[in-house]
């Protein structure tokens, strides 16, 4: 395998970067955009894939933390905790790289980082090390959420506005797939009696292998510039901080679940670490194999609908888990947990799809058409996957201190499920409220400084 020619997409300069990019353009897309896009999106996946590895490593690491390390149930939820705030703030500086250093460029950079959370937990992960030592390392491994927010920004650039659902969810549910591939990993090495060092030493040369492949395979966009008057924009526009709402819902579910899966079950159901990581990669694999399904369904029928259903169904998980916990019944637990994770993902999906849609709308709505109308989306939309993914990732730090409180509380996750329950509620009123009821006007859902515009449907975004 050869990196392509410069030829393979027009470029006015070195450090392939392309000058011409108009994926709108059916001719230009079919002739040339597709093949760019698409490798682009195959090498973006396996190094966002390897970063949401190394953000949930402590999800793992935790389980060979043993009675030795000296750590309780509260202190591991704590620290699992703080690493997803890192990863969820890192978000919107990653976001604003892509434009700053191109998106090939940025991704060889935030691969690399990953190299130091994951030596520097190489070296600390042994008993007798301070929990706070510990915290501060997984402090670093934060940095591994950051990959998603510039691979998705770098992906949305690539793609047409019909294409957009199956290539941001295809390209977030590769990377999500780095949840419980690192699970299965785990599982292995704890089947086979061996430490955390093994697994960080599996994952140490896998980093390297991402960053020199994208910058290989990878290319920037030349016309994708910094624009903080989008950041601006996007951070003003009401649909900006309701889809992060609605994010919360879906993204931060997963990623909350995730870490905090094995923990439950070893805390709530007595599991030890090798029967908890038998199950625990179970619900984030299949969350994340079907988020290209959540974006293709999207793609499809529209996103808001999927989305309003989907949130149903969460809920309706979410009251089998409550009555599985009251029960202690281990099977029916797993199973609505495992259904719960796959709503997470098909979510995901969903609500990334609706994003652009919005936006394309807006564009609309201002009287743009053709090429200006997918460059005003394109420019919010790409301003604003930042912050919404940043938001949502908070979701996760909410639902690990949520059962951190839970079991100090009521020595059980029910009271968090319940807390979750009633989320989901809130969830799909906004989502039948914004973007469904046949009342809504879009022009009253900006921003404050629009004007009266032509009235638009969002129910197929």
């Amino acid at each position: 395998m050869t990196a392509p020619s410069s030829t393979s997409a027009p470029s006015s300069r070195g450090g392939r970067w392309i000058a011409h990019w108009d994926p709108e353009n059916e001719t230009f897309w079919r002739e040339t955009g597709e093949k760019v896009a698409k490798r682009n999106l195959y090498f973006s996946v396996l190094s966002e894939h390897i970063g949401f590895s190394i953000w949930t490593l402590w999800s793992v690491l935790v389980l060979f933390m043993g009675p030795e390390y000296g750590l309780t149930p509260a202190d591991k939820f704590m620290l699992t905790s703080m690493v997803t705030l890192v990863g969820a703030v890192v978000r919107v500086p990653y976001t604003f790289a892509v434009a700053i250093f191109g998106g090939r460029n940025w991704t060889i950079v935030s691969a690399a980082l990953l190299l130091v959370p994951s030596i520097a937990a190489f070296v600390v992960m042994e008993p007798g090390t301070s929990f706070s030592t510990f915290l501060l390392v997984g402090l670093l491994a934060g940095v591994g959420g950051g990959n998603f927010a510039s691979s998705m920004t770098n992906i949305n650039a690539f793609f047409p506005l019909k294409k957009k659902g199956w290539a941001l969810g295809l390209n977030a549910g590769g990377g999500n797939i780095g949840v419980p591939v690192i699970q299965l990993v785990a599982l292995a090495i704890i089947g086979a009696s061996g430490g955390p060092r093994v697994l960080l030493g599996i994952y140490i040369p896998l980093i390297v292998v991402a960053a020199v492949l994208a910058a290989m395979f990878m290319d920037n966009i030349e016309n994708v510039r910094n624009d903080t008057g989008a950041a601006k924009d996007a951070a003003r526009d009401a649909h900006t901080w309701i889809m992060s709402f609605l994010y919360i819902g879906t993204f931060g579910s997963f990623i909350g679940y995730s870490f905090a899966f094995g923990q439950v079950l070893t805390n709530q159901f007595g599991r030890t670490p090798l029967q908890a990581a038998y199950v625990t990669f179970i619900g984030p694999l299949l969350g994340s194999l079907i988020r290209p399904l959540g974006g293709w369904l999207a793609d499809r029928y529209g996103g808001a609908k999927i989305t309003l259903y989907n949130f149903v169904g969460m809920g309706v998980a979410t009251a089998v888990l409550i009555a599985a916990s009251m029960q202690r019944s281990l099977a029916l637990f797993t199973v609505a947990f495992v259904v719960l994770f796959v709503l997470t993902g098909l979510g995901n999906g969903s609500t990334y799809k609706m994003i652009p849609g919005i936006f394309q709308n807006k564009a609309l709505a201002r009287g743009l058409e053709g090429e200006a109308a997918a460059a005003y989306g394109r420019r919010l939309s790409g301003a604003s996957m930042g912050l919404i993914g940043a938001v949502g990732a908070l979701g996760g730090v909410g639902i690990n201190l949520a059962f951190r409180q839970s079991f100090i509380s009521y020595g059980s996750g029910t009271g968090a499920f319940v807390a979750f329950l009633a989320f989901y509620v809130v969830c799909f009123v906004v989502t039948w409220a914004v973007y469904l009821r046949r009342s809504t006007r879009p022009a009253q859902i900006t921003t404050a400084a629009s004007e009266t515009k032509p009235q638009l449907s969002y129910a197929e975004v």
